[in-house]
Formats: structure tokens, C-alpha cells, sequence
């Protein structure tokens, strides 16, 4: 049951494995202030997918050093009933331009099985430089933290890419750049259990860790209408498999109009 609730903020945070961009300020047309997606995320070993937690992220603008920025806060948690086994209490955020959508400060702040970490990356876009708690870092320009790389994803013009295309992209964390990449692997309808859905689809290139094994084994679902949200996410782990679905929302920019029916 441990591997359940540890999974639990990974898992949240590989949804930016799935894109990127080979250009660098890509425009804001997906999201607004004041939006937030709820996640709630399903472990099984044989076949029957029991309620492990939920993740949560909203969006809000604000000013930071005098710019224009987005903050996210990505939040993730256990169960209570699970807490005796494995207590998981994550937080994320990131500090974004409005504009161009870089980002300029990322934090972790983690409590995982009594395991306390905190992390504060400084992003400077113009020296290509990251700043962290352990030291300085030369990055390559367009990088994205875990955060920022979900809403400028978002942002992405599909419709210029064919089934199989390779989408590459540059990310930091852990003090390590990570060149990664996504598949584009077209259109389809998906069933969740919030309801069902016209969806795009894809498979990320997963760095290898403890929970994923590395290579192109997850496959990603995001809304095909211009909100593109994470609709799933399901992928073998290294005991069972997992999947994370969306269930609530609120302040979409646009109507929801990839769901066709609700469950």
C-alpha cells in the first residue's frame, strides 16, 4: 500500500513529460486567473483500482518583482485512511511571465512519509541560469520547471503536428536538465470517470525513477477543445499500474466542449 500514496505528487507532476515546444514564447490562449482542476488518483495490483488521493491546481495572477505573472500551486495528498501507512502532504509552485509563459521561480515543499524536503529554483531567463538551494546551474533557453511546462503545453498548436511526430522539450529538476520529448499519437474518445470525452493523445518519454520505469510506457489524454486539460493519465509502475482522472473544475477559459457525455 506504501507504493500507493507515494506515487501520489510524482505522478501529478509527470503531467509536463508530455510536451513542450521547439520555440520559446508560445501565447496564453488556454488558461485564465482563477482557474482550478481537481485529480483524484487510482492504484491497482490486479485489476481493481482502489481511491489512493488527489491532486489539485489552481491558478492566480499576481505580480512578482514588479512583472505580470501566473502562480501556480500544485497540491497533492493521501487519503486519511491511507496516512497510518504512508502520509503524503506536497506542495508546488511556480511563478510564470504572463506573456511568454517562462518561468522565473519554482518551489517544492514535500512531507512525504515523514520524509521533509524544501526546494527554491530561481530562473533567470535572460543569463540562462537556474539558482537553486544547492547551487547554479547553466540551462538552456525555453527550459520549464515541472509546473510552468503543464500550461505552456497547453498552449501547443497540435494541429501542425502528425501521428508518431516527436515534440521535444527542455526541463529542470533536481538540479539536472532533462532533454525529454512526447508522441503525438492523435485523437481519439476516452472514458474517464468523470464522463466521456473527445481527447488528444500522447506518450511521453519518462526519465527512469523509482516509481516509472524509463522510456515510452504512459499514456496521456488532455481535452481536444481549446481549455486542453488533462482529461487521464494511466502507466505501469513498478508494483501494479495507475491512473489519475480528472473529476472537478472550475473558471475554464473556454466551455468544455470535447465532453460529450457525463458519467
Amino acid at each position: 500500500m506504501k507504493k500507493i500514496v507515494i506515487l501520489l505528487f510524482t505522478l501529478a507532476t509527470s503531467f509536463p513529460l508530455w510536451a513542450g515546444e521547439e520555440s520559446c514564447g508560445v501565447r496564453n490562449y488556454a488558461f485564465e486567473n482563477g482557474e482550478s482542476i481537481s485529480y483524484t488518483i487510482f492504484y491497482s495490483v490486479i485489476g481493481v483500482y482502489v481511491n489512493a488521493g488527489t491532486a489539485n491546481f489552481t491558478t492566480a495572477l499576481e505580480k512578482l518583482n514588479n512583472k505580470d505573472v501566473y502562480h501556480v500551486v500544485g497540491t497533492g495528498s493521501s487519503n486519511h485512511s491511507y496516512d497510518w501507512i504512508f502520509k503524503v502532504r506536497d506542495r508546488y509552485e511556480t511563478y510564470f511571465d504572463t506573456a511568454t509563459l517562462q518561468p522565473y521561480k519554482f518551489i517544492r515543499n514535500v512531507d512525504e512519509g515523514g520524509y521533509k524536503t524544501y526546494e527554491s529554483v530561481t530562473f533567470n531567463q535572460q543569463t540562462n541560469i537556474a539558482i537553486t538551494t544547492k547551487g547554479v546551474y547553466k540551462v538552456p533557453s525555453c527550459i520549464q520547471d515541472v509546473l510552468s511546462s503543464i500550461y505552456y503545453a497547453r498552449n501547443i498548436d497540435f494541429s501542425g503536428y502528425k501521428v508518431d511526430d516527436k515534440i521535444p522539450f527542455d526541463m529542470f529538476l533536481d538540479n539536472q536538465v532533462y532533454p525529454l520529448y512526447i508522441r503525438y499519437l492523435g485523437k481519439e474518445v476516452i472514458k474517464t470517470k468523470y464522463g466521456k470525452f473527445r481527447a488528444i493523445k500522447f506518450r511521453p518519454l519518462l526519465v527512469k525513477g523509482t516509481i516509472f520505469a524509463g522510456g515510452e510506457k504512459m499514456n496521456v489524454w488532455v481535452s481536444d477543445d481549446p481549455n486542453h486539460i488533462p482529461l487521464r493519465i494511466e502507466s505501469p509502475i513498478v508494483v501494479g499500474s495507475v491512473k489519475v482522472d480528472m473529476m472537478q473544475y472550475r473558471n475554464l477559459r473556454y466551455p468544455l466542449t470535447s465532453m460529450l457525455s457525463f458519467h
